[in-house]
């Protein structure tokens, strides 16, 4: 079966330290996916070896069956990534910031200029087009970068921490543009957050990293029968999970 995602056997050190410890994840098409961890606990750097700016210390990495060590141009002719600082060009316009993108993709020009002016009108963003970047407000310039990771369409999108920046308005414009994806276009969202409510209300699974480790990987339903707490929300299960749960006590601080 021919996999949105498939992470295979993955770790990566440095020096001594090991981030990512063995990990395996396959990731269907069409799906909503939440990669949840701890601060520390490997996120970044296993989303920075799907982009393939980082190399794994073993394993590989597969974007719709294509290796992002072996095939990188096939592998990341598929994917649109937001990493967690994304950079901008940012004495550029708006417009020219997504024609240089469309031209990493080899996008023909007059279908750069119709996918960005779509792009721009569904992230209300249309009207500052002609704009320098530099101008931008963060929430601004965050919807630009999702529009350039999505101009050629990818079959599976990558964000990390999505929801930074954006006023509650745009957030809840960005969470419909991922149902659309995952529905309507088939489009894997793989997304890396700590705001467990927005995976609660989207992700139809998800997985837990902690010290490097895979701890869960499944749906939120799955989760409640393995821990036996058929009631308790996605932020109980998950501090149980990590072992975050202990009360730091305050009396004598606050």
């Amino acid at each position: 079966m021919n996999y949105a995602l498939e992470i295979k056997s993955v770790t990566k050190k440095y020096r001594d330290f090991i981030a990512v410890n063995n990990v395996s994840l396959k990731v269907a098409h069409g799906i909503i996916f939440g990669f949840l961890g701890p601060n520390g606990a490997g996120k970044t750097t296993t989303i920075k070896m799907i982009g393939g700016l980082l190399k794994p210390s073993s394993g590989d990495i597969s974007i719709c069956g294509n290796s992002i060590i072996n095939e990188p141009i096939n592998a990341k002719s598929l994917l649109g990534f937001v990493p967690d600082r994304p950079y901008l060009y940012e004495k550029l316009t708006g417009m020219e910031y997504l024609k240089f993108i469309g031209g990493i993709y080899r996008l023909r020009e007059a279908e750069v200029i119709r996918r960005s002016e779509e792009l721009l009108n569904l992230f209300e963003i249309y009207n500052f087009k002609d704009e320098l970047i530099e101008n931008y407000s963060h929430g601004m310039k965050q919807r630009l970068v999702i529009c350039g990771a999505l101009i050629h369409k990818p079959r599976l999108f990558v964000i990390d921490e999505p929801l930074v920046g954006l006023d509650p308005k745009g957030a809840r414009l960005l969470k419909r543009v991922f149902t659309e994806l995952a529905k309507k276009s088939g489009c894997t969202v793989f997304m890396s957050t700590h705001t467990l409510g927005v995976v609660e209300e989207l992700c139809d699974e998800l997985a837990i990293i902690n010290k490097g480790e895979l701890i869960y990987y499944g749906d939120i339903d799955g989760m409640k029968r393995l821990l036996g707490k058929a009631d308790a929300n996605l932020e109980e299960l998950f501090l149980q999970l990590t072992g975050g749960d202990e009360q730091i006590p305050l009396d004598n601080i606050i």
